[in-house]
């Protein structure tokens, strides 16, 4: 039988839906882990109550771009991003990436699902491209055990690097593959892991890295299996290495791959703060999307994303965390506020910019369309029952309660959510993760990075404690 759970009199629900609904002293009735009915005074029946009283409640939020791996390479000043062209930066970091192995990646892993569902984020993809001699294929294996345990709903991106440093790549020899090993691994992944269906919780995505590190043949492979299995893809693009293109290619980045046919609308780009207004025209007709991710943009002293031109061009937008290695974190509501705030910043520039309430819907709706799941980001019957809570009755809150739609982005409510509920499952409630051992993972975790890269890698050396 389908557990019924009923959320009961939330002093506010921000829908997102196409109406922009924000509904009063309303209710969410919920089965078998989709909405059934959003409305006042609906029927308990057999459902669980949740009190709602005092809380806000908002769809929850679709992160587009992470990688998850680097949680163990963060808050790292020896190689930290700022003052570091993107290429220099890639050759540091590599270093430390190489010694990767499977239990970083889980841990991480875990890590960063606890951050996302801790500040209001349902669903994640994440570019997994780190796929060293100690990883061996099993990077999105052990993410995907991660995701069982934590209860969240996630998008894997089985990305790679395939061309050689000798050929002018940052990558080390260690972390290349052929283009036949990657894929070989996605169809394996596609036959284990993908459910097409909606309201899956697990899918594959097919992501190379980038063009600067990937061979031609391996994009132009991508393609082929991944509308032969109805998949979407993923990579970064216009995020400093369009210099590197021109000079190998003699073109940049977006005409590179509309040569080779790596463009259509179930593709969708990281960064993309490098693209040309002339460059437009290309992204909107063929539904291409970007995964705004803001604060790489601010650490790297990047160009600010052109939101209002983009969006006026037709051009999707959804936001992105990125890695811990060029962010610190996985705080989506910290995300959207930074992406309002840095837009606001060009407003007078650009004419406008986006509304609090805009940059929310990015976040959620914008989000789940690009990814191919229209049942997420919305409150309304027949979506998916992923959302979280604010409990508006906090004193810091005293004053900004009087519009619900603008408050996340506008305000900046950054820190930990009340509840976050996944596929009708709670699985954060009252600063706890349900179900899992939070402090047990966390001493895990941090025994597994001192073992394979703090007591390893050159880059931690001036953080190294004499023994006791």
């Amino acid at each position: 039988m389908r557990e019924r759970i009923l959320i009961r009199n939330a002093d506010a629900v921000v829908t997102c839906d196409p109406a922009d609904r924000v509904l009063y002293n309303s209710d969410i009735l919920i089965c078998g882990g989709r909405i059934e009915a959003v409305g006042s005074n609906l029927a308990a029946g057999d459902a669980q109550i949740i009190d709602a009283a005092g809380k806000y409640v908002y769809p929850g939020l679709v992160n587009t771009h992470h990688h998850f791996f680097q949680a163990f390479v963060r808050n790292l000043m020896t190689i930290d991003r700022p003052g570091l062209t993107l290429m220099q930066w890639l050759d540091d970091i590599y270093k430390v990436f190489v010694r990767i192995d499977g239990d970083v990646i889980f841990y991480a892993s875990a890590a960063c699902m606890a951050d996302l569902i801790k500040h209001g984020c349902t669903c994640s993809v994440d570019h997994q491209y780190c796929y060293t001699p100690a990883t061996g294929k099993q990077g999105v294996d052990r993410q995907m055990e991660a995701a069982r345990l934590m209860g969240f709903r996630f998008v894997a991106a089985r990305g790679t690097n395939t061309l050689p440093r000798w050929k002018g790549s940052t990558i080390p020899d260690e972390m290349c593959e052929t283009t036949a090993e990657y894929l070989d691994d996605c169809q394996r992944l596609l036959a284990l892991y993908h459910d097409p269906e909606p309201f899956s919780m697990r899918q594959i995505v097919l992501a190379p890295c980038q063009p600067i590190n990937c061979t031609e043949d391996t994009f132009l492979e991508t393609i082929r299996l991944a509308r032969s299995a109805g998949v979407h893809m993923h990579t970064h693009l216009c995020e400093g290495e369009n210099s590197s293109m021109v000079r190998r290619f003699g073109v940049r980045s977006l005409e590179w791959c509309r040569r080779i046919g790596f463009v259509g609308s179930d593709i969708w780009l990281a960064h993309g703060r490098e693209t040309l207004p002339e460059e437009y025209a290309l992204l909107a007709e063929n539904h291409m999307g970007i995964s705004h991710c803001p604060a790489p943009t601010m650490l790297g002293g990047s160009e600010i994303l052109d939101i209002p031109g983009m969006r006026k061009a037709g051009i999707p937008i959804s936001l992105g965390v990125d890695g811990c290695a060029t962010n610190d974190g996985s705080n989506m509501l910290d995300t959207l506020r930074l992406a309002y705030l840095m837009q606001t910043f060009l407003s007078k520039k650009r004419g406008g910019c986006p509304s609090p309430y805009e940059m929310l819907k990015l976040a959620t709706v914008g989000g789940a369309e690009m990814i191919g799941r229209p049942e997420l980001g919305q409150l309304a019957a027949g979506k998916a029952a992923d959302l979280f809570m604010v409990d508006a009755r906090r004193l810091e809150y005293a004053g900004a309660l009087h519009d619900p739609a603008s408050m996340l982005a506008k305000l900046g409510v950054t820190g930990p959510v009340w509840l976050t509920m996944i596929n009708g499952r709670v699985v954060y409630r009252d600063d706890h993760l349900t179900g899992v051992d939070e402090a047990k993972l966390l001493q895990e975790g941090e025994q597994v990075c001192t073992r394979v890269l703090r007591d390893t890698c050159e880059a931690f050396a001036p953080y190294r404690r004499n023994p006791q």
